[in-house]
This record gives structure tokens, sequence and C-alpha cells, in this order.
């Protein structure tokens, strides 16, 4: 047998598509859901491949999601991603998505793409869609117009994704590529030959590494990235003569990224119109229109997205409490008494392993009902249509912090819980914006920070228990939106992104791919902030065990008196120099680094450190406390250091480096804060 016939092939194909188009339904379908997620290089921007096997090619075809864009240019991340992956990786076929519902947007985006000479395959999606609406798209005609291959589908019902897959196949056996599809008019194109043939005998190195056409374009526009490319590749005098050739097309069609930018939504506009078929003269109800008419209204729209959120979330998070609960219990109950029951093993391996290990794992575990709920959710109004709509309506408040709408998702997510939220911020497509909003997520006050609010306020608030307790949230409210605007001007100063949206129909949500999206969202939490919870506990437990004379025992855990002479307990007497001015003790302190585990730790600390149950803790601390000194702690609790879940989260969408500043500017934020209300309060109350 001929061993080349027996050869195994890679190949690569990409998908690109408008964002709310069907792209990462169509990804999952191509390669069963099974992908792995990371970030593109040097930036923060998701990054998902899959797989598919094609016996027909005797291959691995990989699959890589592009991020979700509406044009080429350098102007974002997203779009500088794509189009060097496309120009830099030559992809065996590029796949774009296109909206038969909305199809000018999307022929755009395909010529642009044509013009990189790519092996170009189009996915017409939401066929149905079109139909509904009264027309169809002609997608024959498509094919012989564009020359490419067009292949209508319904992704979330699976239609047509096999012949999408076959098309795939046969385009990598047999490349067509038409680059020359919109032409700018006899003098500019003139203008545009000239050029190739200068750069073409000039560089034939960079003209070879990149399309000739699309980079004379591309150097017409103005584009920076790839006006710096030629001026690296050719010779000043060369460059020289290219300039004044660009400044000659500015003088025969003024803004030339303007002009060349209008002849292709023209184009595109004209092939929409050449390929569309009025199936229905009768106005169907648009259901989508009369719904967006009450939910994007500029004055209801607001107070009824956050209620919707709210209420959705709220939801979330009670059904996912019970099984929180019955892991913890579980883990941290059963199974931790268990170990601790078995004496033929040493008293210190026993606490590694109930204390330290099984800890460990019971705080990852214990987090998986609650992130994987959130994200049930949030797929579920993804796939209706609803986040658009929310970012879209809530866009104009954030705007005047320098924030984008979306950011509101995972501002209220954080309420329930900031791992989630954090892990959210991956739907902002501005790499900005998306970092400002993951630092401020762990303002927002989670809900494992209420048991020592209510603790707190209830030992020593009397009847403004309530108040205070409330007051957190509005406070939460503004710290976010402040500080989100502190770092916008300041260390990610930048233009605040345009809020260009493509509001895609309502659609009834598929539980497969609903349950895919979680699944795939929750194993990147479970992975990635895992591995650090657990070790987080690990440290900790250590710290609990042993102090500056040696080991202690897992009876400081216990035992107050044992407790202060551990590395916990010396940590807490050396802040407390810090901390006294608010009218803490060491023991009050010394709680606060338990709550880096989790907040909700804290109160159980408490106990352990003073010496006293949970039940009768109340009643201890409203002699430690003053109504003061308790209300500082509580602002001290909801701004300070957040917990290790949610700074292994940062570190895993954004890096240590972001980890690192969340931690410290939220350790010195909170401790101007408590101390300003010492003093402040101090001197209102005489």
């Amino acid at each position: 047998m001929d061993k080349a016939t027996n050869k195994k092939h890679k190949y690569t194909v990409a998908i690109v598509g408008i964002p709310n188009v069907g792209k990462s339904v169509i990804f999952n379908k191509l390669t069963g859901g099974k992908a792995w997620v990371g970030n593109w290089p040097g930036v923060t921007v998701e990054k998902k491949v899959g797989r598919f096997r094609a016996d027909e090619l005797n291959a691995e075809i990989e699959v890589v999601d592009l991020p979700g864009i509406y044009s080429l240019t350098a102007y974002s991340v997203d779009e500088l991603i794509a189009r060097n992956f496309i120009i830099e990786e030559k992809p065996d076929v590029v796949v774009v998505i296109a909206n038969a519902a909305n199809l000018e947007r999307s022929l755009y985006l395909i010529l642009s793409i044509m013009e990189l000479g790519a092996n170009v395959v189009v996915a017409l999606n939401m066929i149905d869609i079109a139909r509904s609406e009264g027309y169809e798209i002609l997608h024959d005609k498509l094919k012989q117009v564009l020359g490419i291959p067009v292949i209508p589908t319904i992704a979330v019902s699976n239609v047509g994704i096999e012949e999408l897959r076959k098309s795939i196949i046969n385009s990598i056996k047999r490349k067509v590529s038409r680059a020359r599809i919109v032409s700018y008019g006899k003098e500019l194109e003139g203008i545009i030959s000239r050029m190739e043939e200068i750069l073409t005998e000039s560089s034939p190195e960079l003209t070879n590494r990149y399309p000739s056409r699309w980079l004379v374009i591309k150097f017409l526009e103005g584009d920076e990235d790839i006006t710096s490319k030629i001026r690296r590749y050719v010779s000043s005098p060369i460059f020289n003569e290219l300039m004044k050739l660009r400044h000659k097309a500015e003088e025969i069609v003024g803004d030339v990224e303007e002009y060349i930018t209008e002849v292709k939504f023209k184009r595109a506009m004209e092939i929409a119109r050449l390929v569309t078929r009025q199936i229905s003269l009768t106005a169907k109800i648009n259901v989508t229109d009369i719904l967006d008419t009450i939910l994007t209204h500029k004055v209801l729209g607001i107070p009824l997205a956050l209620s919707i959120m709210y209420l959705l979330f709220r939801f979330a998070f009670d059904l996912s409490a019970p099984l929180s609960d019955g892991i913890d219990a579980l883990i941290n109950g059963i199974l931790r008494d268990w170990v601790k029951s078995l004496k033929f093993l040493p008293i210190w391996l026993t606490s590694l392993l109930a204390d330290g290990i099984i800890a460990g794992v019971g705080a990852v575990l214990v987090f998986l009902p609650v992130i994987a709920f959130f994200f049930f959710v949030l797929s579920i109004l993804e796939d209706i249509g609803y986040l658009a709509r929310l970012a879209f309506v809530i866009d104009k408040i954030l705007h005047k912090f320098k924030l984008p709408g979306k950011s509101i998702i995972p501002l209220i997510m954080g309420f329930g819980c900031n791992v989630p939220a954090v892990l959210a911020t991956r739907a902002i497509e501005d790499e900005k914006d998306r970092k400002v909003t993951a630092l401020i997520a762990p303002l927002s006050s989670c809900s494992a920070r209420l048991p020592v609010y209510l603790t707190i306020a209830g030992a020593v608030m009397g009847a403004y228990a309530a108040a205070a307790v409330t007051s957190m949230y509005w406070l939460s409210i503004i710290l976010a939106l402040s500080v989100g605007l502190l770092f916008r001007s300041t260390i990610l100063r930048g233009p605040t992104t345009g809020f260009i949206m493509e509001l895609p129909p309502y659609l009834a949500p598929r539980i497969d791919n609903v349950l895919m999206k979680t699944w795939e969202r929750t194993k990147h939490f479970l992975i990635k902030a895992g591995t650090v919870i657990f070790l987080g506990v690990v440290i900790v437990w250590l710290l609990s065990v042993t102090g500056p004379t040696g080991y202690l025992g897992p009876e400081a855990l216990e035992n107050p008196d044992i407790l202060s002479k551990s590395w916990v307990g010396f940590l807490g007497k050396v802040f407390s120099i810090f901390t006294s001015p608010m009218g803490w003790d060491w023991r009050t302190t010394a709680a606060l680094i338990f709550g880096f585990i989790a907040k909700e730790i804290i109160v159980g600390s408490l106990g352990v450190l003073l010496g006293t149950s949970e039940e009768s803790l109340r009643e201890v601390l409203s002699h430690i406390f003053t109504p003061l000194s308790g209300f500082t702690y509580m602002v001290f609790v909801l701004v300070y250091v957040p917990c290790i879940a949610t700074l292994a989260s940062i570190r895993s969408e954004l890096g240590l480096k972001y980890a690192i500043i969340t931690a410290l500017y939220q350790v010195i934020l909170a401790y101007i804060l408590a101390l300003l209300i010492s003093i402040l309060g101090g001197i209102a109350m005489g």
C-alpha cells in the first residue's frame, strides 16, 4: 500500500460573521460542541478552537471561531484578530455566516473578506426568519453573483449543517477565490493597479505574503497597520511615490476610506436587491417590533431591563442555593467528619485532608451550581435575543461613565456572585471596556457578603439595621461606576467605543444550545479558577495550623487562644496596627483574612476567634463594635480584596497583573473609605 495515501493531513477553517448571526451555534454544530477555549495571544479576546473529522480527506479539520465583527478595519482588537488570522494564518476555508433576514450588512463583510483573496464559503443562516418576514433569498443566484458556494441554513434546527460540512470539504479540495468583485471607478482603479505594480516590483516579499490589491486599498484608506508594514518593506523613494498616489486618490474621491466604504455598501445593497424575492404581499405582525416598542422604550426600557435581570438572576440564585448547600453539607459536613474520625491517621494528616484538601475541593464544588445556573440563565437570554437589547437600553446611562451598555450584565450578575460576573465580561468586544468591567465587577455586593452585613448590622445597628444593609448595595453601585470612570480616564484611557448593534430577532431558545453554552462556560471556571481556589484554601489552612513558633496543630482552627499564635493571628495583630483607628481589634481584623477564601466565612471565623458559637455571636459583637465601627467594618467587607475565586477568574481572563491590580486597589480603596467614615463619623458624633 502506498504510504502517501495513508498520510493524515490537517486543514484549518475559520468561521466569521457579524454579531448575533448564529456563528457560535454553527461552530458548535460542526465541532459537536467539543472546543478548546483560550485567549488570542497578547489580548483577552476569547479564542475558541474545535475539530471535526473529514474521512473524505482522511484528515482532521480544525475550526477556529473568530470574533464577531462588522468589517475588517483596524479600529478594534476583534477586527484586527480576524483579518490578521485570515491573511497571516491563511486558513484553507473561511466560512462567513450571513444573516438572511438582514443580508446587506453581512454582504459588506463578505465582500471585505473576498478582497483578502480568501477561499470563502457562505452559510446563509436564519432563512426561516426571512421567510416569516415575507421574503426569501435566492441562494443559487447569490452563489452565481459572488462566484462562491452559498449554503442555506437554519443552524438552531440543524438544517443545512451537513451540506455546509460537505461544501467546506469540497472547497478545501478545490479553492475558489474571487478577489475582484467590487469596482471603485475607472480613475481609482487605475491608481490601484499602478500601486499594485509598484509594490509587486519593489517588494515581492510583501505581496507574496499579503494580497496586493487588498494592501493597496487599505493603504489608500490610511490604515495605520498596513501603512507601517509597507513603510518597513519598501525604500523611502518608493514609499514617497505611493504617498503621492494616495494624495492623488484623495483629490479624485475625497476621503478614500469613506468613498470605498460607500461603494462597497452600495454594491452590497445591489446584490441584496438582486437576490431577494418577496413571497408574501400581506404584511405580517412582526412580534420582534411589537416587543421592541416595549422592551427598548426610552422610559420603560431601563426599569424593565433591571427588573427582568434581577428576577431571572434571583431565580437562578434561589434554585442553585439548595444544591450548593447540599454539596457543602456533603463535603464540608459528612465527608470532612468521616475523615476526621479516621483514628489510624496522624492528626496533622487528618487535618490536611479534612480542613485543607477536602475544604479546598468543597470551595470549588460549592460554586458550581451557582456558576452553572447563572450561565444557564445568561444562555437563555442570549438565545432569546434579549441580551443585545439589555445592553442597548442601558448604554446611554453607562456611556456617561465611559462604560459600554454590555457592562450592565456582569455588574448585575455580581450581586449574586462575582465569579460568573467576571467570566461574563467575555461578551464585551472592546478590550479596554472588557478589562474595566472585569476590574469593577467585584465591587458589586455579592450574596456572600450579605451574612456579614446581617450579622454586624443585627448586632449593633438596632432599628437602623435594614437601612445600613441597604446602603451597602447603593454604595456598591456608586463605587463601581466611579471606579470604572476613573480607570477609563487613567490606566485604561481611550476613546469610548460607539455602540452600533444589530438587534437579532426574538427566537425561542433551544435547550441543546443552552446546555452546551452552559457546560462550556462552567467547565472553563472549573479548570481555570478551580485550581487556584483549591491552592488558596490549602495555603490559608497551613497559615492557621502553623505560626512563628512552628506547628500548632488542627486545634488552632477551634481554639482562639491557639489560633492567636498562628500566622493568621500574627498577621491579624500586624494589620490591627492599621485597623485600630476604625475601632477593630486583632480578632476582627484576622477574620478578614479568612474572607479571602469566601466572604461568608468571615462570620464563622469571627465565632472561632471570639470563642463563641455563631448563634451567640451577635451578643458578643455588640460589646466589641459600636454602630460606627460596625458600619465601617461592613464597608470594608464590601470593598476589600475579592474572594480567591473571583481573583482566580480575573487572572484567567486578564492575567496575573490585573488580578494583582484588583486586589491592591480594592484594599486601598476599602481602607481609605473605612478611615474617612470613622473620622467623619467621629466628628459628627462629637
